[in-house]
């Protein structure tokens, strides 16, 4: 979702009131991460505002993009190479980790990331990845969840998404009740909040490719999450991301993990249908 501070959301708004506009195109570049050929333009699914989809990626600066095809460069890799530890490591009452029962995270994780969120029959609502990684930890290590945003939590997100880099996102909507939860997420989309009265689309589609600044806004999209920013110099979720373009509009940010939260995710998530993952993605 959008990623600008509080003053770029006011030069949003004053960008609006007069009428005036810097804007650019997103780059034709193809990205190669590791030579695997990552999607970043796919043709938008039945019901998308947009015809063709595109990743974040396209919208950042040169220097940003040459970091992310760079995994040596990628600082992120350190956090991926963080996870690998935290899979292989006995925790919780069962003498468990997470290699116990899915050995291999290249084999078992591969194509998982691209498939979240995800329909959950014992909560009755949809899950993500770092939800998943709590239910497992709970019911079959004897572990205690992680708290949201914790480092582990986000090292360990990083790793088991990262299995799916260049897979296309593909959510299935038709899980249990995963098409009412994208329906709740579409209306939060739209819905404008906070005392400067903006939605997800203000940003997203309405000021689409514009410059605020130095940032240049991007549809918005998630299949890089977890992300590596510059400005906060480590790993951001996708449920921290949607928090604080909350508390730019100055309105009151739903919990982590919410109802309100996981709607978000589930439609945002259908919005990069056939994007790459890119985890871990780089924004600056």
């Amino acid at each position: 979702m959008k990623r600008i501070i509080l003053g770029a959301t006011l030069a949003v708004a004053l960008v609006g009131a007069l009428g005036w506009s810097a804007n650019a195109d997103p780059v034709d570049d193809e990205l190669y991460i590791d030579d695997l050929e990552m999607i970043t333009r796919a043709t938008a699914p039945e019901g998308h505002p947009f015809e063709e989809v595109l990743s974040g990626w396209l919208f950042r600066e040169a220097e940003t993009r040459a970091v992310e095809a760079d995994s040596f460069s990628n600082p992120a890799m350190l956090h991926v190479e963080r996870g690998a530890e935290i899979w292989a490591t006995v925790d919780g009452t069962e003498g468990k980790s997470c290699a116990s029962c899915h050995d291999d995270a290249a084999v078992s994780m591969a194509g998982v990331g691209a498939k979240y969120p995800k329909w959950d029959a014992d909560s009755q609502r949809p899950i993500n990845v770092e939800l998943q990684i709590n239910k497992c930890r709970t019911e079959n290590m004897g572990a205690e969840a992680y708290a949201f945003d914790a480092s582990d939590q986000k090292d360990l997100t990083t790793f088991v998404k990262h299995q799916s880099l260049g897979t296309p996102v593909l959510i299935d909507l038709s899980e249990g009740e995963m098409q009412s939860w994208w329906d709740k997420g579409k209306d939060l989309y739209y819905t404008r909040t906070g005392q400067l009265n903006f939605s997800c689309s203000s940003c997203h589609e309405a000021s689409l490719g514009k410059y605020i600044r130095a940032d240049h806004l991007s549809q918005g999209q998630v299949n890089g999450f977890p992300t590596y920013r510059f400005n906060t110099a480590g790993m951001v979720s996708v449920h921290n991301r949607f928090r604080g373009c909350i508390r730019d509009t100055r309105a009151e940010a739903p919990a982590a993990f919410s109802d309100e939260l996981m709607a978000l995710e589930t439609y945002v998530t259908w919005r990069g249908t056939g994007l790459s993952v890119e985890t871990p993605a780089v924004r600056q």
